[in-house]
């Protein structure tokens, strides 16, 4: 392409500081270098990641950033010793890395990578060099992504090659939370076939975490969340059983235990609040109920270790267990024949100039995902 090798001029949403509106500006974006990618965003969803980063994060050095890592485009230009891609390929940037070559990429146990930025940098959610420059000044890139940008540089172990029929301001969605809540429980916690399951949170990854527990089986699916105007949306995906903590005077793991003779098999968390983290393992059933951490936070949690003892496991997920070169192209290929639900997670369709009107909606649980146009 024409603008190979050069810096490009285009617009981003540029996030200066914590807890404040974004601002779109023109950014400078350098060439791709060794191993690297420059990907013209199509489309992009706004994450709760972005939500936490933006109004909840306590390290300011995480700014000034632009956010966005639920992104699909077009590889514009490639860098030095890139074979797998070329200009013209669709690709779902992520903000997991897969190398291939450390020991977790090469161990079936783990979608963990030695070089993913997660390692060295979780409190920036940013490697500390960037291709962005803005007013002089170089722009983090938000979890190696930054999808809130017309165009992006990124090395390719963050990059998938996907169909070329795939439409981007779907498959968009497949970048983040959808594969997060959905091998949270078809990978994680291994729903089972006839199991009892509890999804806590009922935002886009909670509700393909419900997903997954259909998919996988589960005879009695509970949709936990204190907003009842998403049961319905829950029910669409799959859920049996819906409840609001609120609408009881004991905990929801007591009303769960009486409910299900116990305790539930399978709890999946998608909120990323302690509590409700301590809740859900509490919801399970002595002996062999798995309950699995999805929301995130940067705050300590706890529980009794009575709940372990008693033979529960508690254990957490990232991108669902997904590794993203093998499975990624799956997932695209799964919904396009109509195996996994990628349209009914969006509620909303907006451009990139109101960006602040999406972090609004999402803000206030209004939306669920929205798609937003990046490139015109």
């Amino acid at each position: 392409m024409a603008t190979a090798g050069k810096v490009i001029k285009c617009r981003a949403a540029v996030a200066w500081e914590p807890n404040a509106p974004l601002v779109i500006e023109e950014i400078e974006v350098g060439p791709p270098q060794e191993g690297e990618i420059r990907i013209k965003i199509v489309a992009s969803s706004l994450c709760h990641t972005e939500m936490f980063h933006l109004f909840e994060g306590k390290d300011k050095r995480g700014f000034p950033t632009v956010l966005g890592h639920e992104g699909a485009g077009v590889v514009e230009s490639v860098g030095p010793g890139v074979t797998d891609f070329k200009p013209g390929d669709k690709v779902i940037p992520v903000s997991v890395a897969h190398c291939g070559e450390c020991r977790f990429c090469k161990s079936p146990k783990t979608n963990l990578c030695e070089r993913s930025w997660i390692n060295d940098h979780v409190d920036l959610m940013s490697y500390p060099t960037t291709c962005f420059t803005c007013r002089g000044q170089p722009i983090l890139q938000f979890t190696s992504t930054g999808t809130f940008s017309e165009y992006i540089v990124i090395n390719q172990i963050y990059v998938v090659k996907i169909h070329d029929d795939a439409p981007l301001d779907r498959v968009c969605l497949l970048g983040c939370g959808i594969p997060t809540g959905y091998g949270a429980a078809v990978n994680t916690a291994g729903v089972t076939p006839g199991s009892v399951c509890a999804v806590f949170g009922l935002g886009a990854v909670g509700l393909a975490a419900v997903m997954g527990c259909k998919n996988a089986g589960a005879s009695r699916i509970f949709a936990v969340d204190i907003n009842e105007q998403k049961f319905e949306k829950a029910k669409l995906f799959g859920a049996t059983d819906f409840l609001n903590p609120k609408a009881y005077d004991k905990p929801i793991s007591e009303v769960l235990a009486e409910l299900t003779n116990g305790g539930v098999d399978f709890s999946i968390e998608c909120v990323g609040n302690p509590e409700v983290m301590r809740a859900a393992l509490e919801s399970c059933i002595k002996g062999w109920g798995v309950s699995v951490l999805v929301g995130y936070t940067d705050v300590d949690f706890s529980a009794r270790p009575i709940q372990l003892i008693s033979g529960k496991t508690w254990k957490g997920t990232l991108l669902g267990g997904y590794k993203i070169k093998d499975s990624l192209p799956k997932l695209v290929n799964d919904y396009m024949t109509g195996k996994i639900m990628v349209d009914e997670f969006i509620t909303h369709k907006m451009d990139l100039e109101q960006i602040n009107d999406a972090i609004n909606l999402m803000k206030t649980g209004q939306c669920i995902r929205c798609i937003l146009n990046i490139s015109k």
